[in-house]
């Protein structure tokens, strides 16, 4: 599977584009913004978006929904814990001084063990709660979409409404940590890194900001 990335909108959230290479079938995950160039983008490879998938609804992921859903007719996925953020999405960017378009209602839903295909690949999809009460990644044949579980470094934040952090480090300890350490970790912000990178580096993870497990 291609994955590509662009950081969009006014706060850079990742989105990406989840290519079948032998069908051209493809899903448009976190389009935060910016929904136009993210089709070109699709449109380049020859590729044609056939779902939306959400790892979150906070509104630097959100944003670009609406516009990609009018353009494609592609069905949009969210997990059910998070469909109260994703109705409050314009209000969420109010509260950041921003504006977003009130995104449509999703038509299915995102579930812990469901896998995706796209074309002859597959996203099996974990439920990753945490930096949001919905939040899920998406695990590919060596990588994951991690939304803003964890970034190069880091780890998601947990002081918006529906974060809790020890939530969220059981969430990456038991659903991404025990990945291969060679598994590529795509974010919603920043650049990639791997399983082993972060169980090694990342201050979060190794103890050194006080978590023990």
């Amino acid at each position: 599977m291609k994955i590509l990335g662009f950081p969009v909108g006014p706060l850079q959230a990742n989105a990406y584009l989840a290519i079948c290479e032998e069908t051209g079938r493809c899903a448009l995950i976190d389009p935060g913004g910016e929904a136009e160039r993210l089709l070109e983008a699709a449109a380049n490879e020859g590729a044609r978006v056939e779902s939306i998938l959400l790892t979150h609804a906070h509104l630097d992921h959100v944003g670009g929904v609406a516009a990609a859903k009018r353009k494609t007719g592609a069905p949009v996925l969210l997990h059910a814990a998070d469909a109260g953020l994703y109705r409050a999405a314009p209000a969420q960017a109010l509260s950041f001084g921003l504006e977003v378009e009130q995104p449509p209602e999703p038509d299915g839903q995102l579930e812990d063990g469901q896998i995706i295909e796209i074309g002859e690949e597959k996203l099996e999809v974990r439920h990753t709660p945490g930096h949001s009460p919905g939040h899920v990644c998406l695990i590919g044949d060596g990588f994951a979409l991690v939304g803003d579980c964890v970034f190069a470094g880091s780890i998601g934040r947990t002081d918006l409404p529906g974060g809790d952090y020890r939530t969220l480090m059981e969430s990456i300890n038991e659903k991404l940590l025990r990945l291969p350490d060679d598994t590529i970790l795509y974010s919603g912000h920043g650049p990639a890194t791997t399983v082993g990178r972060e169980r090694q580096l990342n201050p979060f993870l190794t103890g050194a900001f006080g978590w023990s497990g």
